[in-house]
């Protein structure tokens, strides 16, 4: 009896301890993890540059912020350095194989329209997922290629009119705040996660850049 009563403590003394650590450890609630990924998904607003008092440091730090927009898959997949789109999140090989001509087009009989309508298409299976649509679909041209690029380089690269269509800087910011195809990186469909906060603060973003001299990161 005695060495029952033993085995019976301690076992009531382990359970105690069980529940003292699960207690102990700090668990994240699904409001926390919402609120975590609404975070890291958000862009920062222009306001939070603010308190830098450098202006070429801030706009630096502006453009950085901009740039998690322009290297996410969702623009990534379409500024690739060969003429050929990848796509998904990993920058996977595009599926068909296509090799796109000058214009950011497909092969004679099969243009990015034969697939890409004017709308994103669900497709049927399990996971769920959507055929990208947007009127007009297209590629970047080559002298637009991002992947690979850093930060620095890209904001060169938008920069040069030599390689951004000959735009100027109002230009350009026209272009990524108000452009559909733009656009579409925020409403890309089922089974792809959106770029970083919106087009409108992704705008902003651009805007203040340019207001405060357009620097790039690294000069």
């Amino acid at each position: 009896m005695k060495s029952l009563n033993i085995h019976r403590t301690w076992l009531i003394a382990v359970g105690l301890l069980a529940v003292a650590l699960y207690v102990g450890i700090p668990r994240v609630t699904a409001t926390e993890k919402r609120m975590a990924n609404a975070t890291q998904d958000s862009l920062k607003p222009v306001v939070s540059f603010a308190n830098l008092a450098d202006q070429k440091g801030r706009s630096v730090a502006l453009f950085t912020e901009a740039a998690r927009v322009m290297q996410s898959p969702r623009c990534l997949n379409c500024h690739p350095v060969t003429r050929t789109p990848t796509q998904g999140d990993n920058l996977e090989p595009h599926q068909p194989p296509i090799v796109a001509n000058a214009e950011g087009q497909g092969p004679p009989g099969l243009a990015c329209s034969t697939c890409h309508q004017t709308d994103n298409v669900r497709t049927f299976g399990d996971p769920i997922a959507s055929v990208p649509g947007h009127h007009p679909w297209a590629l970047a041209p080559p002298s637009m290629a991002w992947q690979g690029l850093s930060v620095g380089e890209i904001c060169e690269q938008l920069k040069d009119k030599k390689r951004n269509g000959n735009r100027t800087l109002e230009e350009i910011h026209k272009h990524l705040a108000e452009d559909g195809l733009v656009g579409w990186a925020w409403h890309p469909g089922k089974g792809r996660k959106p770029a970083p906060g919106t087009q409108q603060q992704f705008g902003a973003l651009i805007q203040a850049w340019i207001e405060t001299g357009a620097h790039c990161p690294g000069n």
